[in-house]
This record gives structure tokens, sequence and C-alpha cells, in this order.
């Protein structure tokens, strides 16, 4: 009786953290999605008053994407760069008049680092089919996601499915309107 007890207890207070921190996110950002899903989710969270869409990543307390992995992880450090570490002074000059030799930078000729950006980064090919993630910029974590495929490429069912979106988010931010008092 007692371990069935703890384990509501586990059960609720993992219930109570995550809705903190999804309530906790008042700006969205919205990267890229397959068919142009974005801007729908813009639309309507836009139009329901859910979130505020901005469209300078700096702002934002969450990421909206319809992948997670690696390469989400690129995109996150390039929108969201760390903190530079402190610079070293630069090494005091030596005391018998020569110069430090700096080393050689390479050449264009020995540089084989292809400098073009990761085209798996913007591609979407290997996205999800339907699978929304809403993630904290601080922290990097899922505070919420959602699976809701469209029927169909029409720009109805994009739609539809962003709708549903919204939906399932505005209920999950506002627990307390499931029940309304009589």
């Amino acid at each position: 009786m007692i371990m069935k007890r703890l384990l509501l207890l586990l059960c609720c207070c993992g219930a109570f953290l995550r809705g903190a921190e999804l309530a906790g996110a008042h700006s969205v950002y919205l990267l890229p999605m397959a068919r142009g899903l974005d801007q729908y989710l813009a639309n309507r969270l836009t139009n329901d008053h859910v979130l505020q869409v901005v469209t300078n990543a700096k702002l934002a307390d969450a990421v909206f994407t319809d992948r997670i992995g690696e390469a989400f992880e690129t995109q996150m450090e390039d929108l969201f760069p760390p903190p530079a570490a402190e610079k070293s002074p630069p090494p005091p000059p030596k005391k018998d008049g020569k110069k430090e030799e700096q080393p050689k930078a390479s050449g264009p000729i020995t540089d084989t680092v292809n400098k073009q950006s990761d085209p798996s980064l913007n591609s979407a090919f290997g996205r999800g089919k339907g699978t929304v993630f809403l993630v904290d910029v601080k922290s990097r974590q899922v505070i919420w996601s959602a699976y809701d495929p469209p029927k169909s490429l029409t720009l109805t069912d994009l739609d539809r499915s962003a709708s549903d979106i919204v939906a399932k988010l505005k209920k999950d931010l506002n627990p307390k309107d499931l029940n309304p008092k009589k």
C-alpha cells in the first residue's frame, strides 16, 4: 500500500514539474518544418492567443521543431551560441628580442575541410512526419510534444493539423479549464 502511494506521489510531482516548465514558455520561435507546417502553427498560435510567436530567436523562451537530434542541436548552437569563454591574455614576448614564431595557417590547397553548411541540417527528408516538439531554449529539454500527422498534403489538412496541435497545447497549458465549475 505504501509503494502505491509513493508511486502516485512521484507521478504527481513529475506532472506538476512538467506543467511548470510548459507554463514558463511565453514566446516561441518556429524552426522551418516539413511542408510549411511552421507557417500554419504560427498562424494558429497567434490567432488563438496561446503563445507569442517571435521572429527573433534570441527573444524566445522555447522553440518549435519537427525534429530533434544532432541536426537540431547544431541549429540550436547556431541560434543560441554558448557564451564565449574568457580569452586568455597573449603570451609575454621573449626576452631575447626574437619574436615567437606563429604557426603557419593552412593554405587553400592543404585545407581539406568542407566549408559549406551541412545539407542535412536543412533537409526535410529525415524529419518526422507529424510530430512536433516544444524545446526549452535554456535547458534544451523537450517540454511538450504532439503527434498529429496531416491526412494529406493539402493546405486544408495542414491547417487542420496545426489547429489540432495548438488545441492540444492550449489544453495542456490550461488543465484547470477541463473541469469547469458548475
